[in-house]
């Protein structure tokens, strides 16, 4: 076992309930972001600490575009979490990926325009690469997790993330997929950013659910064909955390992983003009290089 690995997991609640996992105790953790999702479920699978978050909440009671990305990221980081899984549900622009399918996604185009999307600001400037916005690291490990347990998925694929919280048009899902767009969604985005700028190792798991409005021999999507397709996925999804959970905790280039180091020649505002008030919320972000 690599010594300080921490894995977060982004997800339903349904995904949280892993045979196995045991001392777990929902830590409510204070955020200079404000309020995150929900309390943080914090356990041990085969003597791995895992961290879990509800994205919208128990019960599912915040909407994609008021989750509060900054304190969900700002909370897995002060817990210790190092590597963090996001699962969630997609619609799909292809017409060979079919509900029920995964997508290991490896790319992303960011839609929204209702959040904040990154830590920094005036007073502290920041630009870090998200030219590849998920680690390639985790995702082979998560590869090798569904090829073991024999989860029908596919390695690779472009998540648009749209505000929402309504589905698309049909004129917008049609042009989505002439950008040659792969799945659609609303919530890995600033999430997947944030990430990076935390120096968290970040992957990310699609879990189709159904077609947009897009298929002519589909019915549009609607909350009860999504939610049906989700409870057999939910399934899935804890097996699939059961099986990776061991290879990244088994991982030793993981301490090393370049998604670590993602902040290292990222400041750009000299010391002697940073704010100090930004500098205070930033100590469990940006603590590594800011003590330098």
């Amino acid at each position: 076992m690599v010594a300080d690995t921490v894995i977060g997991i982004f997800g339903g609640s349904g995904v949280y309930d892993i045979k196995g996992l045991e001392n777990t105790e929902w830590k409510k953790v204070e955020s200079p972001f404000g309020d995150p999702s929900d309390e943080f479920l914090v356990g041990e699978y085969k003597g791995q600490k895992i961290v879990f978050l509800p994205r919208h909440g128990r019960g599912h009671v915040v909407s994609p575009s008021h989750v509060n990305y900054r304190a969900n990221i700002d909370g897995m980081k002060r817990l210790g979490v190092t590597d963090l899984v996001s699962v969630s549900a997609v619609g799909s622009l292809r017409e060979d990926l079919a509900p029920g399918m995964f997508v290991i996604v490896d790319q992303f185009i960011d839609r929204t325009f209702a959040r904040e999307k990154s830590f920094f600001g005036k007073g502290l400037v920041a630009h870090v690469s998200v030219a590849h916005p998920v680690c390639s690291r985790l995702g082979g490990h998560i590869e090798s997790a569904l090829k073991s347990a024999e989860i029908e998925h596919v390695r690779g694929g472009t998540y648009l993330v749209m505000e929402g919280p309504q589905f698309s048009t049909l004129a917008e899902s049609e042009l989505y997929r002439q950008w040659g767009c792969d799945v659609i969604g609303m919530t890995n985005m600033p999430e997947a950013k944030l990430a990076r700028e935390a120096e968290i190792c970040y992957a990310s798991i699609a879990m189709v659910t159904d077609f947009d409005c897009w298929h002519p021999d589909h019915e549009d999507v609607s909350v009860e064909q999504v939610i049906k397709v989700l409870v057999g996925n939910a399934e899935k999804a804890k097996t699939l955390i059961s099986e990776v959970a061991p290879l990244i905790t088994a991982d030793e280039t993981g301490p090393t992983c370049n998604c670590k180091q993602a902040l290292e020649f990222a400041l750009i505002t000299s010391p002697d003009a940073r704010d100090p008030k930004i500098l205070e919320t930033l100590d469990a972000i940006a603590g590594r290089v800011l003590k330098k």
